[in-house]
């Protein structure tokens, strides 16, 4: 089994993540969830995805945007983790 440090991670690795949530999030959020960048999709017959993208100093924000999604009632579809930063 490989473990986490293999792989670049650890709890305070500097990392880029794609959060994918279900419904509609208002930009004027970015700050709030560590300046993320917010991107809509709609489809059609489908609720809409809020993407949030960017860099995050470590799984502590990380964890902090993911309960703040979650007080306001947004659904997560997925979170990936794109790559450590140096």
């Amino acid at each position: 089994m490989q473990s986490f440090r293999s792989c670049g991670l650890s709890l305070n690795t500097r990392a880029v993540y794609c959060i994918n949530l279900q419904g509609m999030l208002d930009p004027s959020w970015a700050d709030e969830l560590g300046g993320m960048q917010i991107h809509h999709t709609d489809q059609e017959d489908q609720p809409p995805v809020t993407t949030l993208t960017g860099e995050l100093p470590d799984q502590a924000a990380l964890a902090g945007v993911l309960n703040l999604v979650y007080t306001l009632g947004m659904p997560l579809i997925s979170v990936v983790c794109l790559q450590p930063v140096d």
